[in-house]
């Protein structure tokens, strides 16, 4: 029966990528496609967030930071270095994981929200680092004039499609490996045991699991993902500033990964797919538009604290749970 469960699980995603790669071909506005893309790019950092929030209960608060440091990476590398950038994405995923592992290193000394505050002070700082540092980030000014990714243009063109419709195949394809990796690391060893650091150290300790160095990995996995994901954000938007590298961006980005659902496969892709598109369509209504998202988060955690993902799975297993025969039920009597 669990079997079955993961091959309908695994041909949904495959129905809901083969739709999504149809929707250029519908030759939608290039406002519909610009959102399209941005909700990848949020899924991606919500899936990092995820390793770590969602699978070892750790909460983090440097995404943001090391999503700009992703994004700063592949446009410094591209603009000041001359790089070409399918060179200086890989690099800059390194980068971050790198400077991920280094933050574990401290970090996973402290516990609760020690281990929260810590994090949030690093973010705060890379943030005030990328806005002073003016000879190598631009400072107040950023980062201008990052170009597409060479020979993206020429592929859109190719599909009869223009630079966005390029762009939105270059992030569908960067969730999908996203989306993969994430599902292969749940699904590993290496994924359970961070399932039972969530649900105590002391236990997981006891069944011969090394907690810091589990932790420390789901660290780097989790950087180097927010780094991927401001990689493709750099050239998407071709302009950087440190605005997009503060705890705003992380406080959003959990917001999402709540709504969506903690340490389910589909809540950090439901999350910004809902939110995003509920934000850009209440954009005429800014003032006014946490009179909507309070009462809809307070529902949330009424009737669905796993969020929207959790929800769904719980209401899905009870459907596949077979309901006991009378003759079963009577021998339980």
């Amino acid at each position: 029966m669990r079997r079955a469960g993961v091959k309908g699980g695994v041909w949904g995603w495959a129905a809901l990528f083969v739709l999504a790669a149809l929707f250029p071909l519908l030759r939608p506005s290039g406002y519909l496609l610009d959102i399209g893309v941005n909700i990848m790019i949020y899924a991606m950092l919500a899936y990092g967030m995820n390793v770590l929030l969602g699978y070892t209960g750790q909460l983090p608060l440097a995404h943001a930071g090391f999503f700009g440091i992703g994004a700063y990476a592949v446009g410094i590398l591209t603009l000041k270095a001359g790089w070409n950038f399918w060179l200086a994405w890989p690099v800059a995923v390194v980068l971050c994981a790198a400077l991920g592992w280094l933050l574990g290193l401290i970090a996973f000394r402290t516990k609760g929200d020690a281990f929260s505050i810590l994090t949030l002070a690093v973010g705060v700082i890379i943030m005030l680092v990328i806005n002073k540092w003016d000879a190598l980030t631009g400072g107040n000014e950023g980062l201008n004039g990052i170009n597409p990714p060479p020979g993206l243009e020429a592929l859109s063109q190719g599909l009869g499609l223009k630079l966005s419709g390029g762009f939105y195949y270059l992030g569908l394809l960067a969730l999908a490996l996203t989306v993969l990796l994430v599902a292969r690391t749940r699904a590993s060893v290496f994924g359970r045991s961070l399932i039972a650091i969530r649900g105590g150290e002391d236990l997981a300790r006891s069944a011969g699991i090394n907690v810091f160095q589990h932790k420390l990995r789901a660290m780097m996995l989790s950087t180097a993902l927010a780094g991927f994901a401001g990689g493709l954000y750099a050239v998407y938007v071709g302009f950087l500033g440190s605005a997009s590298t503060g705890p705003v961006t992380t406080f959003t980005v959990l917001l999402y990964l709540l709504v969506g659902g903690l340490g389910t496969l589909a809540g950090p892709l439901v999350g910004p797919a809902l939110m995003y598109s509920l934000t850009q369509s209440l954009k005429g209504l800014q003032d006014y538009q946490y009179l909507v998202f309070g009462p809809l988060l307070v529902l949330l955690v009424m009737f669905a604290p796993h969020g929207l993902a959790g929800l769904w799975e719980r209401l899905t297993a009870r459907r596949r749970t077979p309901s006991p025969t009378p003759e079963k039920a009577a021998d339980h009597v």
